[in-house]
């Protein structure tokens, strides 16, 4: 007994001993984990990603050498047995899914929306193609061999329970659909858009086994002929291929996940206008016969982060909201909100007899309780018997001019002059004619967000139309806006930079309207569509005896990046062209969009601000300022950077949008698009004074 009593202590001082052992490896190791996440969480996020991408990259290799070449060691057997077993026949393609994921995050590794969308997709037809490969294999047995030769675990688990729920009979549509709903969230296609792209892949493909799209390496054509005359035109047949309209269609709706841009030559442009003869006709530049222009394709832009519909700031807001409410004894309640991208408006409904004054008197107030001095009162919101309170969000989101673009708004309308604006309070997708507008007045501090929107109007134009759709003319006098343009096939002079020579340009546009309308009234129509529509019907053609023959008239689009630096030096001539063209070019098919970080009453004048009905202004200075370019106030309570306030043309309300962002790596990629479709040949009348233009006062383009 003695010696049993004498052994206990000592077990108890081995347990303890290796407890203590025990403890410091874990506390060891422990440490060891927790400085490596901390130094993890400290890493850049670009390298956190590529960390993940090398993971899956692992993951893919190790997974092919056990599914692929059946690994005769320890690993290659357990994976054999684990990717067979849990998902049959499926699980061949398991490397090939790890090595996707690998490649997207090296290739696009911000998108984290699209992988989102793909990860659910591919979820699904995991889960389909497992549960039709265990039904195709005859649902027979659940042993080892039958799961490998079948659709693994998951397939049994799959398809088993519907098979008992409703026979085998009704679970294959049940799992085709669900296959196919995988395949379309993958392609990111809606189930009315399936024939549109399956109609868009045979054309994009029978253009390139055609050979109708030009690879990188062939060199790019370009007409050596001396520009057209117009209204005479080159003395080959001008003749209009419907596939080609139909593939320049197909191509800039063509899906970003299987569109490849082809890399093309940058061209040097061609000046003309210095031709002897060229007082004889009116010169118009067109397209070669021959040239197929080809639209940049919708992956030139990229898409942006999804949209919150609520966060945690959201419901401190209500909360907030409602204990002012409580506080200064108001029967209110707040019944909901729309979250936007900058801000979000909380709907608020008042009891009887509750004046929509006491709300609007507490806008101090809530500004304090929420911590933001950029509060807004809708009084009430249009359309709804309720008060509306904008209040900025503490997370704000960019708009992707390529989610704009890609919308449903901007695939109704196919309309050259559509540009992308952003969104609206309620998440809404905004877009707007520019050809109904018919011009526009932008305007905004510095910072603001002008530009950014200048560039996404001007990258919108050249995504949806050719040069012989709609022509530029860009004038920048801050001299660094707008060069990344320089060069493009629209433009019909280089961008303008100085005041003077803008100011000639605008009397040069003056003329070219005279000279529409001129066409107009000598052919019984009243919109330049109508004209253009009856030349391409061959209705409208040239008196008998004349040399003429008519083309259709592309749209004029004039952007003015900063109007105060022209009224400045040319105030007269300026206001006198813009006024003119702005009461009459819209039914020529001119239009233009003036833009300015000074809304003051001598940059902004009375008769100006009379034929400009759409405006757009994003955060001003001051009251005044915002009274002068919307005539109310509203613009100098925004956040800034893209936060702006749009007028359209008959509106009586403001609507709050937030504007889209194009960055200056995808303006260079569209840019380079563009470029090497074709040269720009430019007017040299265009800039030049107006004496020298009245022996050429009948010109075209």
């Amino acid at each position: 007994m003695a010696k049993k009593k004498s052994r206990a202590p000592k077990t108890a001082m081995v347990g303890r001993g290796l407890a203590n052992v025990w403890r410091f490896i874990a506390n060891i190791f422990g440490g060891s984990v927790r400085f490596l996440a901390r130094g993890a969480k400290d890493l850049d996020p670009v390298h956190q990603r590529d960390g993940v991408a090398f993971l899956f990259l692992i993951f893919a290799i190790i997974a092919a050498a056990g599914t692929w070449f059946n690994s005769d060691n320890l690993v290659g057997r357990a994976l054999f047995s684990f990717i067979y077993g849990g998902f049959g026949r499926v699980g061949f393609l398991t490397p090939l899914l790890f090595l996707y994921f690998a490649l997207r995050l090296f290739r696009v590794p911000d998108e984290q929306s699209a992988t989102g969308r793909i990860t659910v997709g591919t979820f699904a037809l995991l889960l389909s193609s497992a549960g039709l490969a265990h039904m195709l294999n005859g649902s027979s047995g659940t042993g080892a061999t039958a799961m490998r030769h079948g659709g693994g675990w998951l397939g049994y688990g799959v398809s088993h329970p519907l098979i008992l729920l409703m026979t085998s009979l009704l679970t294959y549509p049940v799992l085709v659909c669900l296959f196919l709903f995988g395949l379309l969230v993958i392609t990111a296609t809606p189930v009315s858009q399936v024939f549109i792209r399956i109609r868009t892949t045979l054309i994009w493909v029978y253009s390139k086994v055609s050979g109708r799209v030009k690879r990188a390496s062939e060199d790019f054509e370009i007409s050596e002929s001396p520009p057209f005359e117009t209204p005479l035109v080159a003395q080959w047949p001008h003749e209009v291929d419907e596939a080609q309209d139909d593939e320049e269609l197909d191509e800039e709706s063509f899906d970003e996940e299987f569109t490849v841009p082809v890399p093309l030559p940058v061209v040097h442009p061609v000046v003309t206008g210095g031709d002897k003869n060229a007082d004889k006709h009116p010169v118009q530049l067109l397209l070669s016969s021959d040239s197929k222009y080809i639209l940049p394709p919708p992956d030139s832009l990229r898409t942006g982060v999804p949209a919150k519909a609520k966060s945690k700031a959201n419901d401190i807001v209500v909360a907030s909201l409602t204990e002012v409410f409580a506080q200064f004894e108001i029967d209110a309640t707040v019944t909901g909100f729309m979250r936007g991208p900058t801000v979000t408006r909380y709907e608020v409904e008042l009891g009887n007899a509750v004046k929509v004054e006491r709300i609007t008197a507490l806008a101090k107030n809530i500004s304090y309780a929420v911590a933001s001095a950029e509060v807004r009162i809708l009084s009430p919101i249009p359309g709804k018997s309720a008060v509306g309170i904008e209040i900025p969000n503490t997370d704000r989101e960019i708009v992707a001019l390529g989610d704009v673009m890609r919308s449903s708004v901007a695939g109704q309308d196919h309309h050259p002059m559509l540009v992308a604006l952003g969104k609206d309070v309620e998440g809404n997708f905004v877009c707007a004619n520019l050809a109904k507008m018919p011009h526009l007045l932008v305007a905004g501090a510095t910072g603001a967000g002008k530009s950014s929107m200048i560039n996404a109007m001007i990258v919108s134009i050249l995504m949806r139309s050719t040069p012989d759709e709609v022509r530029l003319i860009l004038i920048d006098p801050k001299r660094v806006e707008l060069t990344a343009y320089e060069g493009i096939p629209h433009l019909i002079t280089p961008i303008i930079t100085s005041p003077k020579k803008a100011a000639d340009a605008l009397q040069w546009v003056v003329r070219e309207m005279d000279l529409r309308y001129e066409d107009l009234s000598t052919f019984g129509y009243r919109h330049i569509d109508d004209f253009n529509k009856a030349v391409r019907a061959g209705k409208a053609v040239a008196p008998p005896g004349s040399d003429r023959i008519l083309e259709p008239y592309p749209y004029l689009l004039i952007i003015i990046d900063e109007l105060a630096d022209l009224m400045m030096i040319a105030a007269k001539e300026v206001e006198e062209c813009v006024v003119r063209i702005t009461q009459l070019a819209r039914s020529a098919g001119i239009h233009l969009v003036l833009a300015t970080q000074r809304p003051s009453v001598d940059v902004v004048t009375g008769l100006i601000k009379a034929n400009v009905p759409s405006r757009l202004s994003f955060a001003t200075s001051s009251l005044a300022d915002s009274r002068v370019i919307l005539d109310q106030g509203g613009a100098e309570k925004l956040v800034g950077q893209g936060d702006g306030l749009f007028i359209p043309m008959g509106a009586s309300r403001a609507v709050r949008i937030q504007g889209a962002y194009v960055s200056e790596r995808e303006i260079e990629v569209v840019v380079n698009h563009v470029k090497g479709q074709l040269s720009p040949r430019y007017r040299t009348d265009v800039t030049a004074p107006a004496a020298r233009n009245l022996g050429t006062g009948d010109t075209e383009i």
